[in-house]
């Protein structure tokens, strides 16, 4: 029972926990900046840079499409923040422009290029494959100590590591500034804080995450991690601190139950199968949500 579940089913959990945290933390930040729809954006605008980085190279692979869909979320964040500082208008309009005109030219690359091996389908997008990621070398919790076995691991899981780290040291360095500039801009500015850069930055770093998870978890689970932890965590606390570990906690449950409930809930009911990993932990992050705003003892925080 170990050996099974190691080999199939701990990598996936452990990459779920990853990204939903990794995108929970910088969450917060854009759930208090009134940015939280902005990583719904930029999951999905990678559809084009994915597409241009098998183009380009004619390669199937990780790094070339990674590269890819990285410079088209950091092209719609400076696209975004170029039409409404220019334009003067609310960000949420300039997100649905920057959106959807980069998701219709994705689509339209991908009818009019040969693309059928990127595997850029529906399902794929949404819900990515994490059900999938087994570690067919691991023979029982030994291996996570067997060197062979473990360069057999899921790329997905140390990819998600790295950009878990990354935002963590971001968000480490950068605490005092963000936690000041995300509540006052302007007490912010006069002390010197470069709230335009750094706010970029923020966005940035909430786009590696995205970026990173896509491949594995589609875009549904990133869109519910950048906004559900956060907001639940939210109505927990009136702490910013609190309020990071608490979202960081909360993603992370959501992360392991959601998918023990994907792979054994309709067996439980009586059914045969399982549902989709993503699908599920999006829908428990969402109950987790909906419970801190019936039982939060800051369901209604003040201004």
């Amino acid at each position: 029972m170990g050996a099974e579940f190691v080999a199939l089913s701990l990598p996936s959990m452990l990459i779920g926990i990853c990204v939903a945290v990794a995108c929970a933390l910088p969450g917060n930040f854009l759930l208090l900046r009134r940015q939280a729809l902005i990583g719904d954006a930029i999951s999905h605008v990678v559809l084009p840079g994915i597409v241009v980085a098998f183009l380009l190279t004619g390669l199937v692979a990780t790094g070339p499409m990674l590269v890819g869909a990285a410079a088209a979320a950091v092209l719609a964040v400076v696209a975004i923040e170029a039409i409404r500082r220019l334009g003067r208008i609310e960000a949420g309009a300039a997100m649905g422009v920057v959106f959807t005109a980069m998701f219709a030219g994705g689509v339209l690359l991908l009818e009019q290029s040969d693309t059928s091996n990127v595997h850029l389908d529906v399902e794929h997008a949404l819900f990515g494959n994490l059900e999938s990621l087994i570690w067919l070398d691991a023979t029982g919790w030994r291996s996570l100590l067997d060197l062979d076995a473990l360069a057999t691991i899921p790329v997905e899981l140390p990819r998600m590591a790295v950009a878990l780290i990354v935002i963590c040291a971001f968000l480490y360095v950068f605490w005092r500034p963000l936690s000041v500039s995300t509540f006052d801009e302007g007490y912010a500015q006069g002390l010197g804080i470069a709230t335009a850069p750094l706010g970029l930055a923020l966005v940035v770093i909430s786009a590696i995450a995205a970026v990173a998870a896509f491949d594995a978890v589609g875009s549904i689970i990133v869109i519910a991690m950048f906004i559900c932890p956060p907001a639940a965590a939210r109505m927990v606390t009136n702490r910013l601190g609190h309020q990071v570990a608490w979202s960081a906690a909360f993603a992370a449950l959501a992360a392991i139950i959601g998918y023990v409930l994907a792979g054994y809930g309709p067996l439980w009911l009586g059914a045969y199968g399982s549902v989709s990993a993503a699908g599920m932990i999006a829908t428990v992050s969402g109950v987790i949500l909906a419970i801190a705003a019936l039982a939060g003892p800051h369901r209604a925080p003040t201004a």
